[in-house]
């Protein structure tokens, strides 16, 4: 954008700001005449398109591969030649204009937005508003619903995603076939069954954040909710290493023929990069959590909220340079953090740090979908392939049954409260595409084949953005799931100790390693490790004790008194002897101003 003045590089994001602005207020002002069927994402994709088309109308008479300049100089009677060189990266054309000369400028024509929308690099966007955007969505995961179907989430990311791509990979080869059969395409044209393998796991990617508002505001059942919140955010994290194993394996040359040496190298880097992404992420949510333990950041709450907001914005950018996942990263990061890190920080900067993330996964929402819409209509190399488009809708509606339907049967041989068919078939409704899968088929659009498989991912996010995501409302009504329930307790907590100020119990392995080693180690509101480790442990146990600081009341991390500990059975009888309720009421005042964090006191078990 060297070519263009301050002024006019200022209309694009102008003009999202713009869009951002004209939907926040439509869909408020629709949701105000109780018309639901309209969410944020949506209507921001409508108005991208809008703002695409009006680009469009401005540039009828020229194509979008044209962009004209005019160069007016009093030495030269004619318009000197430039050369363009045509490339293709992120999904958008970058033109090379050569050195202009001074004496000549270059003068604004009308096409000069053209450029403006050109050379625009969408990672600038990802990079930017992803990171907020999965990081919300797994900080806010309700943890005592979340363990207790762990089971059952992992299965429908994991299992249910790899079935996923594989019937939509099949699905889509049968139909590029279809096209060389009938004569749509040639035989060496046609795709791979590994390009078809890639568009699978990269439309596996769910998004059902625009439906997670509806969600919380009927107060649906949480298990539901739990299960459909854990899968999209755990399968998001294995769509995206599963598409990077897959173009590895292309990228070995493997070609029509079957190497079995690149498939066991690409599932080993599938499981390294995953691991090692998770990894990452734990180390940025430990970095932070001893930070907020040893310092007293508390005192300050801005400080607090920033140093944690960046730490874990790293775990993004940080994996992205290692090579690895950012997106995993990051997910993870945020599961620790609600996990380890929110029970050390203030109330104050719990509070700041949640509503910080919402507005920017709000905002963030906004303006990718926004971004879809504005793509689809002026992006200048579409693909329209009918077959493979009509074999792609079909398959993502067989794919979501053969996941959820067999996984769920499997799942309630074992399950105690069991998913009921009502809700098996939300979940099969509610399998919407979104940022993840637009982000990651934007990345390459160097051949027709990534091309084909980036405008049919649009047109794939599209439809199940506007249609399924406008059918939610109604089919919870039709299939008679229960809302209005569990209005006590929240679906976006943060954790059993943030929300009762009691440890968590629940039973298991996890559990035990959990609060005997992590929780003590990162984490006020724990036994010190002194009780859990061996004699000859105890200079370790005695650095990570760490300062106790519990004693200042916005830190809300009192646990309950442990039998085997008389300091604190002291401790407790000496506040309620000198007035235990009001400090119930003071916790109380606390949490009313809390967003998101819920007030509802969580079932302890007895181990």
């Amino acid at each position: 954008m060297s070519g263009l003045s301050p002024d006019k590089a200022a209309v694009l994001p102008l003009a999202a700001l713009a869009l951002a602005l004209i939907t926040i207020l439509s869909v408020w002002k629709l949701k105000q005449f109780r018309f639901k069927l309209m969410n944020e994402t949506g209507g921001a994709m409508l108005y991208g398109m809008l703002l695409g088309f009006a680009v469009r109308c401005l540039h009828s008479g020229e194509h979008m591969g044209n962009i004209e300049s005019e160069c007016m100089c009093q030495t030269r009677n004619s318009t000197p030649h430039i050369l363009i060189v045509n490339t293709t990266s992120h999904g958008h054309c970058y033109r090379h204009v050569g050195k202009i000369n001074q004496s000549c400028p270059l003068i604004s024509t009308p096409h000069t937005f053209g450029l403006l929308q050109e050379t625009f690099d969408p990672e600038v966007l990802f990079n930017l508003f992803l990171p907020p955007i999965i990081f919300y969505g797994a900080y806010t995961l309700n943890q005592k619903r979340f363990f207790e179907n762990l089971g059952s989430i992992l299965t429908y990311a994991f299992v249910g995603t790899i079935i996923s791509c594989a019937i939509i990979g099949a699905s889509a080869y049968g139909a590029t076939r279809l096209m060389v059969l009938l004569g749509q395409a040639a035989d060496g044209e046609a795709f791979s069954l590994t390009d078809c393998l890639l568009f699978g796991a990269i439309i596996s990617a769910t998004d059902p954040v625009s439906l997670l508002g509806l969600l919380s505001e009927l107060h649906v059942d949480l298990d539901l909710y739990s299960l459909l919140f854990g899968e999209s955010v755990l399968n998001d994290a294995v769509a995206v290493v599963l598409t990077h194993a897959i173009v590895t394996y292309q990228q070995t040359g493997a070609g029509h023929v079957f190497d079995h040496i690149a498939f066991f190298r690409s599932v080993g880097l599938f499981l390294g990069v995953l691991v090692a992404s998770v990894l990452l992420g734990f180390i940025f949510a430990v970095i932070t959590a001893l930070l907020t333990k040893f310092t007293r950041l508390w005192e300050n709450p801005l400080l607090e909220t920033s140093v944690f907001v960046l730490l874990s914005w790293s775990s993004f950018l940080s994996a992205d340079a290692c090579g690895l996942s950012g997106i995993v990263a990051v997910l993870f990061c945020a599961l620790s953090q609600s996990r380890y890190t929110a029970v050390n920080l203030s109330s104050e900067g719990r509070t700041r740090i949640m509503q910080l993330f919402e507005v920017f996964n709000f905002l963030g929402e906004i303006f990718i979908f926004g971004y879809m819409g504005y793509v689809l209509l002026t992006f200048p190399h579409h693909a329209f392939k009918a077959l493979f488009i009509f074999g792609a809708f079909i398959s993502i509606f067989i794919s979501r049954a053969c996941n959820i339907y067999p996984l769920s049967f499997l799942l309630n041989l074992g399950r105690t409260r069991k998913i009921p068919a009502a809700c098996q078939h939300f979940m099969m409704i509610a399998g919407l595409r979104g940022a993840v899968a637009f982000s990651l088929a934007v990345r390459d659009t160097s051949t027709d084949k990534r091309k084909t498989i980036f405008t049919t991912s649009l047109l794939v996010v599209a439809f199940t953005v506007w249609v399924l995501g406008m059918t939610a409302g109604p089919a919870l009504r039709r299939l008679d799931i229960r809302v209005g329930a569990d209005e006590d307790e929240n679906p976006q907590d943060l954790s059993v100790e943030v929300d009762t100020g009691r440890p968590d119990t629940t039973p298991g392995l996890w559990h035990h390693l959990d609060c005997k080693y992590l929780k003590p180690a990162l984490t006020h509101a724990a036994p010190p490790l002194s009780g859990s480790l061996p004699p000859c442990c105890g200079v370790f146990s005695r650095v990570f004790s760490g300062p106790q600081i519990q004693e200042d009341q916005e830190q809300l991390c009192e646990t309950q008194p442990d039998k085997n500990n008389p300091d604190l059975e002291k401790t407790e009888e000496q506040i309620a002897a000198t007035g235990g309720d009001s400090g119930s009421d003071h916790h109380e005042d606390l949490l009313e101003g809390d967003l998101g964090l819920g007030t509802a006191p969580a079932s302890v078990r007895q181990a």
